[in-house]
């Protein structure tokens, strides 16, 4: 046991909670924590008073979801670290955690591959308005037109705002299709390898405002901050083409919902497909459910048969190496 746990005495019983996991398969991750010496409990739960009541004494807690505060965090005094199940990490008080020395880990990578990919079935449901004509079919009607004719996509530009690791892995897919693919990231580093990279999967890069104006498809793979949140408002969507389409397999909250909902009624977006909502699971009054443009799918856009036991054995294996080396493997928060 690395002394950097902080925890004095080896034969002291090491605790690990899962938080929330909903219908995951976790087994092999409670397997592996055990072999490393905690005894593990699953809460199934979001709640967190239930969450403090019941994983006060821990020392690891493995979140999907839930919230952890910094009032949480005080309640639990002998929490050292807490495993995410996802790459994105909002859900988390970082500052809280970095002033307590608490580690917090993600899952960055795990399911590119699969997150672009989804990205791109979206895009093409909506473009070719799939939804609207299999549901046609599915009424029993055959001949059918709908208003809104399918753009010739070698004729258009998709818009990218994100390019890191899934942004680009989704350029890649998606750029023998379009006929340009352009994209904004406010913090990607100017750099000869960054620009080489970015041109090797065929993305120029250029203004928000560039990408805002010109795409026929914008698809979002940014994270959520103070400075992103409802970045996707209603005039952000006025400024857009009007025709075009809004992809999002990022964060929910992103996206301004009634103003997405708004812009489609009026026809000014042709049709908004999304894997992330800004309340999960949404309400039946939920604007984005209903509309037979909008396509929704259950924040599911990581799953493969590859992600579904990797995200579970990463998250487990933080935790793992952590309590060894004193360093787990993804950091959010650095303490070294």
């Amino acid at each position: 046991m690395s002394a950097n746990t902080d925890l004095t005495a080896p034969q002291k019983m090491l605790r690990a909670v899962y938080t929330d996991m909903d219908d995951i398969e976790f087994s092999a991750g409670t397997q592996l924590l055990q072999n490393a010496g905690f005894t593990v409990d699953y809460l199934q739960t979001q709640d967190s008073d239930r969450i403090v009541a019941q994983a006060h004494d821990a020392t690891a807690l493995l979140v999907g979801y839930a919230q952890v505060t910094a009032g949480m965090m005080d309640k639990m005094p002998s929490l050292r670290i807490i495993a995410l199940l996802s790459m994105g990490f909002n859900n988390i008080d970082l500052d809280a955690a970095r002033e307590r020395r608490i580690w917090v880990t993600n899952i960055p990578g795990a399911a590119t591959e699969e997150v672009a990919a989804h990205a791109l079935a979206l895009t093409l449901a909506l473009t070719r308005g799939l939804p609207f004509y299999g549901a046609s079919v599915r009424a029993g009607t055959w001949n059918v037109r709908d208003t809104v004719i399918p753009p010739r996509l070698s004729q258009t530009s998709l818009g990218i705002l994100g390019l890191g690791r899934i942004g680009t892995r989704f350029a890649e897919m998606a750029a023998p299709v379009f006929g340009e693919v352009i994209g904004y990231d406010p913090v990607l580093p100017d750099t000869q390898a960054t620009r080489d990279r970015l041109r090797a999967v065929g993305i120029r890069r250029t203004t928000l405002e560039e990408v805002r104006d010109n795409a026929t498809v914008l698809s979002l793979h940014m994270p959520l901050t103070h400075e992103t949140e409802d970045m996707i408002n209603a005039d952000f969507l006025a400024k857009m083409n009007r025709g075009s389409y809004l992809v999002n397999v990022s964060r929910g909250a992103l996206v301004n919902s009634a103003a997405v909902r708004l812009a489609v009624d009026s026809g000014h977006l042709a049709g908004a497909g999304l894997d992330v909502l800004d309340v999960e699971p949404p309400t039946d009054e939920h604007p984005l459910l209903g509309h037979p443009r909008i396509l929704v799918t259950p924040h599911m856009a990581y799953l493969s048969d590859f992600t579904e036991t990797e995200y579970v054995r990463q998250q487990a294996q933080n935790v793992a190496s952590w309590l060894a080396s004193g360093q787990p493997e993804s950091p959010v928060v650095e303490l070294n």
